[in-house]
């Protein structure tokens, strides 16, 4: 009697073990993302400023160079194709990259780049913007995805940068000033591409090394020269065309980088 009990139990065991190990075999654990040997991460963070002045957002009141006064409530703009220049003049162009920098918000002012080659970088050139194929590729998903508020319609297609606030100056109802700056094609195409050195610092990438930047974003530079912007006359551009076209141009320099940390 005591031998059929213990061959029940142990049957009973037998056919658990088997299924438990049928059940693992069929839900294998994720396998971990594959690391490109030799490469490492480089991060950029952008710091909103108003000249000299950091940017503070709806309470804090700036000049623009005709002497309208404003504040801003909203700025954002599309950071890709981004390309990293080493020491030794070689380029290094970090494939799939589009960021939506909200400057409202740290943890989404960042653009985080991996699969970064090792070596010493001295500056960065990237698009303001999104790129004209990524304009006419259907819907889009991440940073590029159209709930975000950053979209328009498939023809007209993305909104490259945006800022928002109020002015005393501005005739729109309540005070508005509302810049949304997009066309992506033809002879009021807004896309800018831009290339800012780190100066006399070095971002070092290496296995034990990611360099954070810190690159400054002028919003001054939008109302500024070469296309100098008055409040009283312009206040809300929310189509492409040649105003829109001119702002761009405006901040194309708005970037510089104030420290390199690795």
């Amino acid at each position: 009697m005591k031998k059929s009990i213990q061959l029940f139990v142990t049957c009973i065991i037998v056919f658990t073990l088997a299924n438990c190990r049928k059940d693992k075999s069929t839900t294998p654990e994720p396998e971990p993302l594959p690391v490109l040997p030799g490469t490492g991460n480089l991060n950029v963070y952008f710091e909103g400023m108003v000249g000299a002045m950091p940017l503070v957002f709806s309470t804090q009141t700036y000049t623009n160079q005709v002497g309208n006064t404003y504040k801003i409530n909203m700025a954002k703009y599309y950071v890709s194709n981004i390309k990293l220049t080493k020491t030794d003049n070689s380029v290094v162009t970090v494939t799939n990259t589009y960021f939506l920098i909200d400057l409202s918000d740290s943890l989404k002012s960042m653009a985080k780049l991996s699969g970064i080659p090792y070596g010493n970088y001295k500056s960065i050139e990237f698009m303001i913007g999104v790129d004209s194929l990524r304009n006419v590729s259907g819907a889009q998903t991440g940073g590029l995805d159209p709930s975000l508020g950053m979209f328009w319609t498939w023809s007209t297609g993305y909104i490259m940068a945006k800022i928002e606030g109020t002015s005393p100056q501005s005739l729109d109802l309540g005070n508005v000033i509302e810049f949304h700056i997009g066309g992506f094609s033809g002879v009021n195409n807004v896309l800018r591409t831009t290339t800012v050195s780190f100066g006399l610092d070095t971002a070092k990438v290496s296995a034990t090394v990611s360099p954070l930047i810190y690159m400054s974003s002028d919003l001054a530079e939008w109302f500024a020269s070469p296309n100098v912007i008055d409040f009283s006359l312009i206040n809300v551009i929310t189509i492409p065309g040649a105003i829109a076209s001119s702002i761009a141009t405006n901040y194309m320099d708005m970037f510089s980088v104030s420290r390199v940390q690795n």
